[in-house]
């Protein structure tokens, strides 16, 4: 899931990434905030966000993640309670993945809204927790223009829904190989409910809402809980040895495990079939959709495929890339410390393979790369 609208490698970059303490007050805070900056974290302007960067090293909270656990501060990303009778005939039409594959309570479905045009507004996580009662996590960037297109469509299609924005909850991430025997040090009344979570689903417990669900490639959960036991949840983490993890760190892991970041790898003028997404769009099935009929309308000229510098240097977002098919552009490009390599994701001409090999413009070079099936990293191990 593409969790931002910011790319975080773009931090090295900006010559303002120092900000004074009065600049940061005007933005927007989590209820970790204190938190952080007590671990010794460099905070940024993350979207108007005033979000960390990393601790102390990104590669090392990197490695931590593939090895051992991690956690993420996500609290900037927003749960959305959609209520009422009708409410999955709404989401029938307003997603175009089908949400009729979510039939146990619990279960989760990884999403597009889509403009009628076939662009992407939005990727987002639906959970079916039963017929009167579907929660979805959407992106920090989007969450307002979201929420305000959910109402738009359904003041006319189910006029009666609830669309309820939950601010109020925190939202705290645990990932890597270590993340559940972690998480059950920490909370130990957390593990006879939820240890048995199995992927993309999740279980309400009380005031929590635990989703075995995340953006590294790793086993891991996601919890939402009141923000005023946030800072609690956080320390109680921390007691048994899990490292905070800042937004360095999070993209590079995200993008080793191939999963897009809104408004790099997709956006509204991208369709979700041109960015490697055909797989959460269901086109067999008869329902209609916001999008649909623009999507079987235009042909696919481009797709979304991994890159893995085969010469020196670092591949970023917007580089050229040269085919015999014609150009295209990098999307996200970091290194990555799993592989200790340079990759990419990149939109190409539609024709360019698996295995051919293309070049990326860097610094007035043209350095070679091949064209690979992504993701790069799951589980901890290099998939190339």
């Amino acid at each position: 899931m593409g969790r931002s609208t910011i790319s975080c490698c773009a931090f090295f970059m900006l010559k303002n990434a120092q900000f004074s303490r009065k600049i940061a007050m005007t933005l927007q805070t989590t209820p970790l905030n204190a938190a952080h900056r007590a671990m010794g974290a460099k905070m940024v302007d993350f979207g108007g966000w005033d979000m960390p960067l990393h601790y102390g090293s990104q590669l090392e909270e990197h490695q931590q993640v593939r090895k051992d656990a991690g956690m993420f501060d996500v609290t900037h990303m927003r749960a959305v309670d959609m209520r009422g009778e009708g409410v999955r005939d709404f989401l029938r039409y307003l997603l175009a993945n089908n949400v009729d594959k979510l039939q146990a309570p619990g279960k989760a479905l990884y999403s597009c809204i889509l403009n009628p045009q076939g662009g992407v507004i939005d990727d987002l996580i639906v959970y079916f927790m039963n017929e009167t009662w579907f929660r979805i996590v959407v992106n920090a960037g989007t969450a307002d223009n979201d929420i305000a297109w959910m109402k738009q469509q359904a003041a006319s299609r189910a006029p009666k829904l609830e669309i309820i924005s939950r601010p109020e909850l925190a939202m705290i991430a645990v990932q890597g190989p270590n993340a559940a025997s972690k998480l059950w040090q920490a909370m130990p009344g957390l593990q006879e409910l939820a240890e048995n979570i199995k992927p993309f689903n999740a279980v309400e417990m009380g005031s929590m809402f635990v989703a075995r669900t995340g953006y590294t490639g790793e086993d891991g959960f996601e919890i939402m809980l009141p923000a005023k036991a946030a800072a609690f949840f956080w320390q109680s983490l921390a007691d048994v040895g899990v490292m905070p993890i800042g937004l360095g760190a999070r993209d590079t892991l995200r993008l080793e495990a191939g999963m897009n970041l809104y408004g790099h790898d997709m956006d509204a003028t991208i369709s979700p079939l041109e960015a490697g997404l055909a797989w959460t769009v269901d086109l067999k099935s008869e329902r209609d959709f916001i999008g649909k009929a623009a999507l079987l309308s235009k042909p696919v000229t481009r797709r979304l495929v991994g890159l893995l510098l085969q010469d020196r240097g670092v591949l970023r977002d917007h580089q050229v890339v040269k085919s015999s098919h014609g150009d295209g552009e990098i999307t996200s490009g970091s290194f990555s410390p799993t592989l200790n390599q340079s990759i990419a994701l990149a939109r190409v001409p539609a024709p360019v393979q698996i295995g051919d090999i293309v070049q990326v413009a860097i610094r007035d070079k043209l350095l070679n790369a091949k064209v690979v099936k992504y993701p790069f990293v799951r589980n901890g191990k290099g998939l190339i």
